[in-house]
Formats: structure tokens, C-alpha cells, sequence
């Protein structure tokens, strides 16, 4: 049972399924009707910062107890005089809240700037990812945040071809990477992830020769849903035949006679399809380093000049080979995948009980770049991902891991809206329902109370249409239109909590901004108890 509430009266929000600590349902569903928080801003933006009804309610804080360790047991500090940063305004006492500015940049040695300090999970050979990408690209490119293609896509792509052995044609690779540079202007970045099969098929010569440094090329770990690398399932045989072909794992063996006799007499109605394993064969942490280093040399010989790592939930040893390997290669950027995030297939014990939980992933990878600090390296930016869609939490896990978080990474809370925006899309333009992947043959009350035409359901479309101009509004999914209200929201509600902070930019963000709000979350993340922060400073005060 979820210690999670599953309504919020003040906001007007409900969960259709068990909440968990980012707000949203444990299983988050593309044709969902709403209308969980994040699900509701995609379509109200920062109007979903403040309680219903103004004029007709008042709204106290329910929140006055905190049990455990989690990102919901941090508190946010305030002050109540000065500035960091916010120049002219700040010197005449002008400042608002929207004067903060939240751009930011990673980057070892050539720096990517992106808009607002978020990005989004790899999205990669699962089929959600697939159907709803040009949502998912659109938006991000709009707002100006890096996405990240995910592992496999090209293994799984049937029309790609392989010549010897190596990609020589990969179409739905292409469509993700020219969608998003089509609308990019500047800011975010396209990710593409390789894993072993990837290696092995030349993805990374493929990008290289085709589009050069304008793509980011990302190693990968792990992530915090699984430790058994990425799965699928298909529920054709023709499909998990070709999947086999392909060099994966297909379980059950869709070449076996029983095999097939069960699947056409319905007995099996689907197959998985696994990745392989990383770093089986190597045993000590030099074998490890030493792999990891050739690898690096490697992808810059190709001429990738932006390269990252993404790490999952595994225990102290790998998360400080991660932050030191990633260090001494110079990479770009380092995220860190805490317990149980997960956008796409993983066995649901092992991302219910494997892993380290994200808070406590966090607080060692801050105190581990600290120990590389203090000897002298320049430590490699970090993104911390898992389980995160408020902007409360965002703040805290910037705050945590200050000053070498860059980037919060996303997964499900930026899938969201681009599910939401294409069903109310199949609806309000039918024609276009199955490219767009529409799951609503009607606008449900939860959307028509808000209008029935796009202009009046999402809070940012005349933004959008500021920024692509009227002509080019009917090429945007409604999909990036929600994500980028959802955006918008979070960003309005990270400015108004950095301004409470007096921090003016988001690069100023640190440590000393939050505070524990139990002693069990002091003793695990080195953040001291709230009423223990500034009292000797009280005192002295008092006595004065």
C-alpha cells in the first residue's frame, strides 16, 4: 500500500492508481483520463501551483509529518533578506520571482545550454517511445531541453539493414534525430545511447559519419528499473523471430516447433526480448577501467566531442567507479538512475526490491564527487534521475547534489503530457488519430470542463504559437503543446522556490538551501536537522 495520498483536494488533483512519492500512479497509463498533478499541469500549466477556488477557499499545508528517508522528508529553507545574484533589480529591492533565471549548461569542454536544468529519460526501443516521439522531440526541442534516444532502437528497427554486420541503414533512428533538430534552436541536445548490442551493430560509426558532433553519444550503465539490461515484449512470432535473428534474446525461443504450436493455439500470447548483459567478462575494477577507457578513446576517435554516461541504482563501488571514470574521461555529463524508475518493461519484483533508493544514491554520489573535489579533479556535471515530477523535489535533488548537479532527468513525468496531448489530439482531429496514436474517441469531463478546442484547453498554446509562428502550428503535435505548459509549470514553480531561497540563478543553488525534516534523513544524506540549521546564529542574536 502506497504511504502516498492519492487525492489533493487543494489542487483538485486525483490519482486513478496507488500514488508514490513523485505524485504520479505506480502504473501510469497513455490513455489515462486524468487527473493526477502532473497530468493536470499539461494542460493548466503554473495555474496547478495554486490552490482552486481563489476567493471562495482557504488552504493549510497537510504536510506536517515526515517519516523515513525520501526526497518528501527534505524541506526547503527561505530568507528573509538579501540576493544572490538578480543585479540592478536586487540592489533597489525590485526583485520578483521571475527574475530568476534557470538556464543552465554541462559539459566538460564544449558546454551544451539548455533552457531549464531538465531532460528526459532514455526513450528507447519500447513501443510507447516509439509512437509518441514526435511529442515527446517537439517538445523538448520547443522548451529547449536535451532527450534522450534510448538503447536498442536501431536493433529493433525492421527496416533497418546491416551490411557485415554494421547498421548501414536505420530509418527510425534517423525520424528521432531529425524531428527533434528540426525545432532545435540552439538549446537542449539530441542523446542517442548505445549498449551492447548497439556496440556491436556500429551505431556510434553510423552517427558519426551521418551527423557528426551534433549528436551526443551516451555509454550505458544501467538504470534504476532493472539490473538484467533492456527488455521488450512482442506479441508477433513473425517479429520475434526477426528479434532472434538480430542477435537477442527472445525468451520463449520462438524457433522451438512446441514454442509456436503454443503460440498459435493461444497458450503464449507474447515474447520478451532481452539485451545482453554488460561487462560479463571482465572481474576487477581494472579490467573494468581499463575497458571503460578504450571505449572513451574510441568514440572520440570517431570525432564525438560530447560524451555521457548513464548509471543505474547498483551499490557503492560502481557508483564511485562511475563518478571517477566519467571524471578522468572528461565526459559531458553522469546520470544517476536511483530505485524504482522505470518507463518501459521491467519485472516488477526486481524494481520493487533491487537497487538503491534514489535519495540515498544521490547523498553518496555528492559525497563521493566531494572526495574527487577535495583531491583536486575537475568533477564531471551530473543528472540525477528517479522518480521525479514535482518542482518541490526538483529543487531538492539540484540542492543535494550542489554543485556538481546540472541536470534533473525525467522519465514518466515528461511522458505524460505527450500521451495526454495525442489523445486529446485524436479527438479534436480525427484524421490524424492514428499517427498521433489517439486513444479517446470523446473528450472526457476532466478535459471538456476546461474548453473543447485546443486553444482553451492548453494554457500554453498561444506561447508555442508565439515561438513557431501560426503557419507552423499545425505541425505541432498537441502532445509537445502539453509538454511544454508542463514545463512551463515547473519552471514557474522552481523560480518561485529559488526566489524564496534569495538565489537568483539556479547555478547558485546549494546544499545549505534545504534542510532534514527527521534525524534519520540527516544521519543518511548529511543534511542537518532543520531546527539545528542557523541556531547558534539565533542565539547569538538573542544575546546580543
Amino acid at each position: 500500500m502506497s504511504q502516498w495520498s492519492k487525492n489533493n483536494d487543494v489542487l483538485g488533483t486525483t490519482n486513478r492508481g496507488n500514488a508514490i512519492e513523485s505524485g504520479l500512479c505506480t502504473l501510469c497509463r497513455a490513455d489515462c483520463k486524468g487527473k493526477c498533478e502532473t497530468w493536470l499541469s499539461s494542460l493548466r500549466g503554473r495555474q496547478v501551483l495554486y490552490p482552486r477556488d481563489f476567493g471562495l477557499v482557504t488552504a493549510g499545508s497537510g504536510n506536517t509529518s515526515h517519516v523515513g528517508v525520501s526526497y518528501n522528508s527534505l524541506r526547503i529553507q527561505g530568507s528573509n533578506y538579501g540576493a544572490i545574484g538578480g543585479g540592478e533589480k536586487a540592489a533597489c529591492g525590485d526583485c520578483l520571482f521571475t527574475d530568476v533565471s534557470l538556464e543552465t549548461t554541462f559539459g566538460a569542454e564544449e558546454k551544451t545550454t539548455c533552457r531549464v536544468p531538465f531532460m528526459t529519460g532514455a526513450l528507447g526501443s519500447t513501443f510507447i517511445a516509439a509512437k509518441y516521439w514526435d511529442s515527446f522531440a517537439v517538445g523538448g526541442a520547443l522548451v529547449g531541453i536535451p532527450i534522450v534516444v534510448g538503447e536498442n532502437v536501431v536493433g529493433v528497427d525492421r527496416k533497418s539493414q546491416l551490411e557485415n554486420g554494421r547498421i548501414s541503414s536505420a530509418p527510425e533512428l534517423e525520424r528521432r534525430i531529425d524531428t527533434y533538430l528540426r525545432y532545435q534552436d540552439g538549446y537542449g541536445a539530441i542523446i542517442v545511447q548505445l549498449n551492447v548490442e548497439d556496440t556491436r551493430n556500429g551505431v556510434a560509426e553510423y552517427i558519426a559519419e551521418k551527423y557528426g558532433d551534433k549528436v551526443i553519444i551516451e555509454l550505458k550503465w544501467g538504470q534504476g528499473a532493472k539490473n538484467i539490461g533492456g527488455e521488450i515484449e512482442v506479441k508477433s512470432l513473425e517479429y520475434a523471430k526477426f528479434l532472434k535473428e538480430r542477435g537477442y534474446l527472445v525468451d520463449p525461443d520462438p524457433e522451438r516447433p512446441e514454442v509456436q504450436e503454443a503460440f498459435k493455439t493461444g497458450a503464449i500470447h507474447s515474447f520478451a526480448r532481452h539485451s545482453r548483459l554488460g561487462y560479463t567478462n571482465l572481474h576487477s575494477y581494472d579490467q573494468v577501467h581499463e575497458n571503460f577507457m578504450q571505449a572513451i578513446a574510441y568514440l572520440r576517435k570517431l570525432g564525438f566531442k560530447r560524451i555521457t554516461l548513464k548509471t543505474g541504482s547498483y551499490g557503492m563501488e560502481a557508483l564511485a567507479m562511475a563518478i571517477k571514470f566519467a571524471t578522468e574521461a572528461k565526459l559531458d555529463l553522469l546520470t544517476m538512475d536511483g530505485s524504482g524508475g522505470g518507463t518501459g518493461m521491467s519485472p516488477w519484483n526486481m524494481m520493487e526490491s533491487w537497487g538503491v533508493p534514489s535519495i540515498l544514491l544521490h547523498s553518496k554520489a555528492h559525497e563521493y564527487a566531494s572526495i574527487l573535489a577535495a583531491n583536486g579533479h575537475k568533477v564531471v556535471d551530473m543528472s540525477f534521475a528517479g522518480g521525479f515530477a514535482k518542482c518541490s523535489n526538483i529543487f531538492k535533488a539540484l540542492a543535494l547534489g550542489a554543485p556538481y548537479t546540472k541536470m534533473i532527468c525525467m522519465g514518466r513525468a515528461m511522458m505524460i503530457p505527450g500521451f495526454l496531448g495525442s489523445n486529446i489530439e485524436g479527438v479534436l482531429r480525427p484524421e490524424r488519430r492514428e499517427k498521433v496514436c489517439g486513444n479517446w474517441d470523446s473528450l472526457p469531463a476532466t478535459v471538456s470542463e476546461l474548453g473543447t478546442t485546443a486553444e482553451e484547453i492548453f494554457a500554453g498554446y498561444h506561447d508555442v504559437e508565439k515561438k513557431v509562428g501560426k503557419d507552423e502550428m499545425k505541425n505541432i503535435p498537441y502532445g509537445a503543446i502539453a509538454i511544454c505548459t508542463l514545463v512551463d509549470k515547473l519552471s514557474a514553480g522552481l523560480q518561485q522556490l529559488l526566489a524564496g531561497a534569495r538565489k537568483f540563478s539556479i547555478n547558485d543553488i546549494r546544499r545549505e538551501d534545504i534542510a532534514s525534516a527527521n534525524r534519520e534523513t540527516e544521519r543518511e544524506t548529511k543534511i542537518p536537522f532543520i531546527t539545528d540549521i542557523q541556531d547558534e546564529t539565533a542565539k547569538r542574536i538573542l544575546n546580543s
